[in-house]
């Protein structure tokens, strides 16, 4: 009787070789040099100059004494608590006004400004003083003060005499003026303008000033001041 083949038939596998790549590893590129290029492209360390640190220990001084002063103002601030100068006037007197060819303005006026520093630790000087007239808003008369100084709390009374000298005003303006002169009531603004250095210690600082008064007078030959509204601010 003869054998029936198995029913499957096993073939031995093939030994089959896969292929690898293998990593390939360039040799360095040398520059001329004899030095690795990677190397050669990398900048050489340098040591900063010694004038750019002194020059930036030089601005952190300055910062930090800056910021001192700053704090040491502040403190000055809050405990002498300077208070502001100011302008007032006390009395006045309009001695002639009139029109010449209905259009151009010749005044005399006189007043006495009232100074006072409020200040009990604080010494002013006025190193710029501007005293000017107006008549509904229009420049009449200007006057400069010699400058002065105001010791801590004291007042100081200053005459000023302001003329106008063929000033001309415009038809409605020149209209109103007669007006007022007929109603016994003539209304001037006085402007201040001041440049004020307050002086404590061995510090000091300065400011402008700024002083305004609304004035209201009978007709000349014998104007007086009748009422004033009188305001100082910086």
């Amino acid at each position: 009787m003869t054998p029936s083949p198995p029913p499957f038939h096993f073939h031995p596998l093939k030994s089959s070789t896969m292929p690898m790549k293998l990593l390939r590893t360039d040799p360095p590129e040398y520059s001329a040099g004899g030095r690795p290029r990677t190397q050669a492209l990398l900048r050489p360390h340098r040591r900063t100059n010694p004038f750019i640190w002194f020059a930036a220990f030089l601005c952190v001084i300055l910062i930090v004494l800056l910021i001192a002063a700053g704090i040491l103002t502040l403190i000055i601030f809050l405990i002498i608590k300077p208070r502001n100068p100011s302008f007032d006037t006390t009395s006045a007197t309009l001695n002639a006004i009139y029109l010449d060819s209905s259009a151009y303005l010749n005044a005399d006026l006189t007043f006495l400004a009232n100074f006072s520093n409020p200040n009990t630790k604080i010494d002013v000087v006025f190193e710029y003083a501007s005293i000017e007239l107006y008549f509904l808003n229009r420049l009449v008369s200007a006057q400069l003060l010699p400058p002065f100084v105001q010791r801590r709390g004291e007042a100081k009374l200053q005459a000023v005499h302001m003329i106008s000298s063929q000033v001309y005003l415009p038809p409605e303006i020149a209209l109103e003026l007669v007006t007022q002169v007929r109603t016994n009531r003539v209304f001037y603004s006085v402007r201040g303008t001041f440049r004020v250095r307050a002086i404590f210690g061995v510090g000091h600082f300065s400011y402008w000033l700024y002083g305004r008064c609304q004035i209201e007078l009978t007709s000349p030959p014998s104007g007086v001041l009748v009422a004033r509204s009188c305001r100082t601010k910086r």
